[in-house]
């Protein structure tokens, strides 16, 4: 799965003012993404407020992406739920023609034990027509897939190729690392520990701050990947006070002020999410300034 090493990044859904998609903006981002580096588009995930999209409205974005990148990046889709059985009826329903994998993450919510957790990743790779790579995000869902389910998994099914691991954990991501089958990829899932993953060896990875900064941010994972250590850590650092700040009133607030700070879309966000607030946007704003200077 050589697509998926390097920079993905999990798109924003745009909204104009009065809360409907904004089509427009999305091609401009997904033309943004492509210009400067990005390996990968992600489509549907968190960052894209998915659960607050309807279901014709999840069609136009993935139609919209599929047209604006024409073929030009690999994409991903995110596809998962707590409810496993829907997940399933997806996965035997929808054409992933134009998908190199899903994206799916752990369930939510319910809080599953570990065993629960692999029957319902064994499921879905069952059921999956194209590969999967299963997402680690324990401060959404409120369990986390432990190492060893992870290798279990990896190992049983030739199909889930890797994890984008967002513990937040560098201890964990080592563990998966070193653990891994030939061939797995563990995938960063937190920006502000993608650099030291990847040189733990790690494959590279799924980002927030990426498409708000994808020439910095995918040449940081380059040259991470390359042993460009002291190069790299520069551009780490460099964008280091943009990671924490896009975080820091969550989840895609954050990010969608650097898009409304590049002229590239609104900041409109859908309830019950909020947009950050003033002393936020200025500080964002003066960041994106000073990086595009």
């Amino acid at each position: 799965m050589q697509s998926l090493v390097g920079t993905g990044v999990a798109l924003v859904t745009p909204f104009k003012k009065d809360f409907s998609v904004d089509v427009d903006a999305l091609k401009r981002i997904v033309n943004f993404q492509i210009d400067n580096g990005i390996n990968y588009l992600v489509i549907l995930g968190t960052t894209a407020e998915t659960a607050t999209l309807t279901q014709d409205e999840k069609e136009l974005v993935i139609q919209t992406v599929i047209e604006a990148n024409n073929g030009r990046l690999p994409l991903v889709l995110g596809v998962g739920s707590n409810n496993t059985q829907q997940v399933i009826e997806e996965l035997q329903t929808r054409d992933f023609s134009k998908f190199v994998a899903i994206l799916s993450v752990s369930p939510y919510y319910n809080k599953p034990t570990q065993e629960g957790i692999y029957q319902h990743f064994k499921a879905i790779a069952e059921a999956s027509p194209i590969p999967v790579i299963v997402y680690n995000v324990p401060g959404r869902t409120g369990s986390n897939m432990l190492p060893s389910t992870v290798i279990r998994l990896a190992n049983d099914f030739k199909n889930i190729v890797a994890i984008k691991e967002a513990a937040g954990d560098i201890v964990q991501a080592m563990k998966l690392i070193e653990n891994k089958p030939e061939g797995f990829l563990v995938i960063s899932g937190d920006d502000m520990v993608t650099l030291p993953m990847v040189l733990a060896g790690g494959s590279g990875v799924i980002s927030v701050i990426g498409e708000g900064f994808p020439k910095e941010f995918s040449e940081m994972v380059r040259l991470g990947l390359e042993r460009k250590v002291d190069e790299a850590y520069k551009l780490h650092y460099l964008l280091a006070e943009s990671i924490d700040m896009i975080f820091e009133q969550g989840n895609p607030g954050g990010i969608k002020e650097v898009f409304k700070s590049l002229g590239i879309s609104e900041n409109t966000m859908r309830l019950p999410l909020v947009n950050v607030n003033e002393d936020l946007a200025g500080r964002i704003n003066q960041f994106v300034k000073k990086i595009k200077k």
